[in-house]
């Protein structure tokens, strides 16, 4: 996968990609808690007013996740203004006591220093050149003894789905935790926390539409740079994995949430 910021852009300009993809977790997930419902209920909120969301996307965490304090300030941040637009609006219909947005880089945050209680940064730092220098960035705006939560991928997560990928010359395994997984997570923010826990949310796939298949596994690269011979025997190879499956392919969920506190 290629994080240059030309390749960020095609991906993030619009929400048809990442729509895609989170289609393929919205419609299949097998969970006792949903996704975002259950990133909630790690985060201490409790004595929490200030929030930074960086790399908010399209904002739909914040609408989806459940029951939030209304005492809430948010701030959405992201290097796609048509992400930070559509964050802002949606969030405005939720009951924070405030909601703004700004297009900033992760790596160099316009905020000074201790001005938020809690920094939130969701499946987006294997997008970031160097993700060391973005998380000193979330502690440098943290007050003390604030929060910082990040989630990712891990390696092994979604495995059935991205080795059926190989057709198209891609690797066998999640791209975005190739470059950004669980043990760059919990290593990197040691590095500027100490102490981390770790949160492994407990869930698996079973997706039972090829088509749903084969477009969240085109909508980034270099899937989606196939050519037609590739897009053709990728579809052959999805079929196959179903027909095997008994019309159904069932694939392992590696997602987990890291978080961290600012010392006193």
């Amino acid at each position: 996968m290629s994080f240059s910021q030309a390749d960020n852009a095609r991906q993030y300009g619009n929400v048809s990609k990442i729509a895609a993809r989170a289609r393929l977790h919205t419609l299949y997930t097998i969970a006792e808690t949903g996704w975002f419902p259950w990133v909630r209920q790690q985060l201490p909120l409790v004595d929490t007013t200030s929030l930074l969301d960086v790399g908010c996307g399209p904002g739909w965490f914040w609408t989806s996740c459940g029951p939030l304090p209304g005492n809430l300030d948010l701030t959405l941040v992201d290097r796609s203004a048509t992400m930070v637009s559509e964050a802002v609006e949606r969030c405005a219909a939720r009951s924070f006591r405030h909601v703004g947005g700004e297009v900033t880089d992760a790596a160099r945050l316009s905020f000074a220093d201790a001005s938020f209680d809690g920094v939130i940064a969701m499946h987006m730092l294997y997008h970031v050149e160097k993700p060391l220098e973005a998380i000193r960035e979330m502690a440098r705006v943290l007050k003390p003894g604030g929060f910082l939560a990040v989630t990712t991928n891990g390696r092994g997560n979604m495995r059935e789905l991205y080795e059926l990928t190989a057709v198209l010359g891609a690797a066998p395994m999640d791209p975005s935790a190739a470059v950004f997984g669980f043990a760059e997570a919990e290593d990197t923010m040691r590095q500027v926390f100490g102490e981390v826990s770790i949160h492994k949310h407990p869930s698996r796939l079973r997706v039972t539409e090829p088509e749903d298949v084969f477009m969240a596994m085109t909508s980034y690269p270099p899937c989606e740079d196939a050519g037609e011979d590739a897009l053709k025997a990728f579809r052959q190879a999805i079929e196959v994995a179903f027909a095997q499956g008994g019309g159904v392919i069932e694939s392992s969920h590696e997602r987990g949430l890291f978080l961290a506190r600012k010392p006193l």
